[in-house]
């Protein structure tokens, strides 16, 4: 036998059951969600932690270690690439824990693949041992780093080459190549705390955003509304139709075949006259004054410089207190294109070049004068 409620209902309690599994069922897809980041964090916050090097973790390779060298990460298959055109890379940063979407093994334009080896992170270098010879990357001549947001590359300047050069990766052990090479140069700067700093507070951030398990929908709870298809919505809708519709129709009025208003379409030369005789009726002795539209932004922050993210030009030489007014990335002033916005929302000025937002996620729009 259906259950009921004290008015007989068993709709209700279908209504409430469809509700709880509805919500549990989200619960367990943002629970889930949020246990598999809680769990990256930390376990990179272990490795910060745990991953010394050694001397040792060397041997056997054609590499030679300077006194104080010690190896931190090996990976068996990489490869050498290099950027075809001159380009300015961000400042290398101790930024970590910032979550990565999937990774794919393709070349970004204009990077060419130049050899193939083995990549060998030391507290000192980056170096690839390739077919056709040695290729390093000392951190304390190291001007840029850029990690592909969409490809498994890293590219890096230093202060010795004109180009840029770095390293393709298998795209499962991209990730974890990147936060060691981190570590690395925050080795060689003294500045490890800082990282094991930061990944404290992003996991304490995220603590916080944990999801709560939801309420219990209860019969009683149930609204006449989920009866209809469409539910509140489409009752709504219904509601608007049953007032709009009388009111059109009573504006609109029973046409008359044998109104003044035929006799005047078959007349032009006596409706004109007639029109510029009649008085018109107004509401009001002054006209009104059409209120002032708002300023059309389209999301950007409110700017004396009218830029927007709904359409125009370019900009590439955008006003010196840009910054004053939008979140600009670090380095901005080195950018050599034109203004563009980050996933993250900060802007940069390197739009048109493939490495553009390459540590903000991503060129998300462009923004326009």
């Amino acid at each position: 036998m259906a259950r009921t409620d004290s008015t007989g209902s068993t709709w209700r309690y279908r209504w409430a059951r469809r509700q709880n599994e509805r919500r549990l069922r989200l619960f367990r897809s943002a629970e889930g969600t949020w246990r598999r980041r809680d769990g990256e964090l930390r376990r990179l916050r272990t490795l910060a932690e745990q991953c010394q090097g050694s001397a040792s973790a060397g041997d056997g390779l054609p590499l030679e270690l300077t006194a104080d060298e010690v190896v931190l990460r090996v990976v068996p298959a990489a490869q050498l690439v290099e950027l075809r055109h001159d380009a300015v890379l961000p400042a290398p940063d101790l930024t970590v824990g910032a979550p990565t979407g999937r990774l794919r093994r393709r070349l970004p334009d204009g990077v060419r693949v130049a050899d193939a080896g083995m990549a060998v992170i030391t507290n000192r270098r980056l170096v690839l041992l390739g077919g056709r010879g040695r290729r390093d990357w000392a951190y304390g001549r190291m001007t840029g780093l850029a990690h592909d947001p969409h490809a498994s590359v890293t590219l890096i300047q230093v202060l010795d080459r004109r180009r840029a050069s770095g390293v393709l990766l298998r795209p499962d052990v991209a990730a974890e190549f990147r936060f060691v090479l981190t570590l690395a140069f925050a080795d060689a700067i003294e500045q490890r705390q800082a990282v094991i700093d930061q990944l404290d507070e992003l996991i304490s951030e995220h603590a916080r955003l944990r999801p709560s398990r939801p309420g219990i929908a209860t019969p009683g709870q149930a609204r006449l509304s989920a009866l209809i298809p469409g539910g509140r919505r489409t009752a709504v809708v219904a509601a608007a139709l049953a007032v709009m519709v009388p009111v059109a129709l009573a504006n609109s009025g029973p046409s008359d075949p044998t109104s003044t208003e035929t006799a005047v379409a078959a007349t032009p030369a006596s409706a004109a006259a007639s029109a510029s005789t009649t008085p018109r009726a107004t509401g009001s002795a002054k006209a009104r004054q059409a209120s002032p539209k708002p300023e059309r932004r389209c999301g950007a922050p409110d700017n004396p410089m009218g830029y927007d993210f709904c359409g125009g030009d370019r900009v590439r030489e955008p006003a010196r207190e840009v910054c004053d007014h939008f979140d600009c990335v670090p380095g901005f002033w080195e950018g050599r294109g034109y203004l563009v916005q980050c996933e993250n929302g900060k802007i940069s000025l390197a739009g048109g070049s493939p490495k553009a937002c390459g540590l903000h996620g991503g060129v998300r729009r462009t923004v326009w004068d």
